[in-house]
């Protein structure tokens, strides 16, 4: 009598394996949902959890590109030329200043943000190297739109019940670094922050992120796929937006949107106008100030103090960066309360690092928004193409914010910055893979004379 015979179970392949995706998507989730406050306990300096994942990057990217087998892309991209442009001039900076006299509280925050700015620099180069395919970035993109959802959900509950449930996130391990809630007035009107540090970070990270929100619901109806959860995180994402009654947010979001009105077809211009108008007769009717507020904010100008405040530390600036022109004094060395707050990142950035580093800073954003121009223009689908766009506008918003406030200071806005670069490289390195792997037209194949 044979044995009856075995059958063997079936294996459920993974479609895809752990990869910089992967850990694009750790590190998004955590970055937006842990509240910005929030470090690791036993410390000599402040960490939080986002940062660690993104020197946990930096070290995979270089273990990766000693070895063929981690999957690492090989080969030079803009970003990734700007990026060690960015990190030399951080480097020469730092030599600079410590090779001088620094007070021992100035030399050690020094160290902290040569320390966390390698973090941010580990996000790019994952992305840019470790995101392989269309398919992947898509992950990492959608996971921005809900993450920037569920941060609406809890603004949203911060604004209208006053009520703050970051209080109770605090995860084994973590501590806070201020006990102050996430919740500010202005003007009788609450502003909120929901995780983020501060609500002006919250409001630019909302405008920043739209657009993607928006490139998915636009895609997935034109594709004739449901739609209407990406609509449904988009609201949520300008919602945010809103509550946060901040002015950087709108003039971010306005250079955001001539980006895309310039590469949207008339029926998607259509569409969208008649989304705003909807949603903004939403807010009128669920909460009938905010938006006279936020009016208020552009036509009252002249009696804003803290514009005024804004454009008081111009004079100390210049004379700061006379001092040090060329590498600055110093990376984190002028910080409140021991100096004036400079409301704008450039010349924070300038009197830091000097002219040398906020160019490199700058260009870090222009190789990321020239980097998805041109990806769209080598690319010939229709969805990748709009994703080009997209994340050039989005890039617009932080370039723009970072003249209207220190920008760099926060740590939610800083790191999706640096993240969204990072895709524009990673969208560019499949534009080039696309353009190479198309067959060439016969038409275009010079034919050989049989007699030459």
């Amino acid at each position: 009598m044979s044995a009856p015979a075995v059958t063997a179970r079936p294996v459920l392949a993974r479609p895809y394996p752990a990869d910089g995706a992967t850990v694009g998507v750790v590190f998004v989730a955590i970055l937006m949902i842990v509240p910005a406050r929030l470090v690791f306990r036993g410390l000599s300096f402040a960490i939080t959890p986002a940062e660690a994942v993104g020197l946990f990057a930096l070290v995979w990217w270089l273990c990766s590109h000693f070895t063929d087998t981690l999957g690492a892309a090989k080969g030079r991209t803009l970003v990734r030329s700007a990026v060690f442009v960015y990190v030399a001039s951080l480097v020469a900076t730092y030599a600079y200043a410590t090779a001088g006299n620094l007070p021992r509280d100035e030399l050690e925050l020094a160290d902290h943000m040569l320390v966390t700015a390698m973090a941010m620099i580990g996000v790019v180069l994952l992305i840019v190297d470790g995101v392989r395919g269309r398919a992947r970035l898509d992950v990492i993109l959608r996971a921005v739109a809900v993450m920037g959802a569920v941060l609406g959900v809890i603004g949203a509950v911060q604004f209208l019940f006053k009520f703050d449930p970051t209080r109770y996130m605090v995860l084994p391990g973590l501590r806070f670094t201020q006990e102050e809630l996430f919740i500010l007035e202005r003007n009788g009107l609450s502003r909120v922050a929901a995780t983020t540090g501060h609500p002006i970070e919250f409001a630019v990270m909302c405008a920043m992120i739209l657009p993607i929100a928006l490139h998915l619901a636009f895609r997935a109806r034109e594709q004739g796929r449901p739609s209407l959860r990406w609509w449904a995180c988009a609201g949520l994402i300008a919602a945010g937006m809103v509550f946060s009654v901040s002015r950087s947010a709108f003039v971010g979001l306005a250079g955001a949107t001539v980006v895309l009105l310039i590469g949207w077809p008339r029926t998607r211009r259509l569409l969208a106008l008649g989304a705003m108008l909807l949603f903004l007769g939403a807010v009128k009717v669920v909460v009938p100030g905010v938006l006279g507020a936020i009016i208020d904010l552009f036509t009252n100008l002249s009696n804003d103090s803290s514009l005024r405040w804004r454009t008081m530390d111009y004079a100390a600036a210049a004379e700061e960066i006379g001092r040090h022109p060329w590498l600055g004094r110093g990376l984190g060395t002028w910080y409140a309360p021991k100096y004036l707050v400079f409301d704008n990142q450039y010349i924070l950035t300038t009197v830091e690092t000097g002219i040398i580093g906020v160019l490199a800073f700058a260009g870090l954003f222009a190789a990321g928004i020239w980097s998805a121009l041109h990806a769209r223009h080598l690319l010939s689908d229709p969805a990748d193409r709009d994703l080009g766009l997209t994340l050039a506008a989005c890039l617009v918003v932080p370039l723009i914010g970072a003249a209207t406030f220190d920008l760099r200071s926060y740590a939610v806005i800083t790191g999706l910055s640096f993240l969204l670069v990072g895709s524009a490289g990673a969208l560019m390195r499949h534009a080039r893979f696309t353009r190479a792997a198309a067959p060439v037209p016969p038409s275009t194949t010079r034919r050989r004379d049989p007699e030459s």
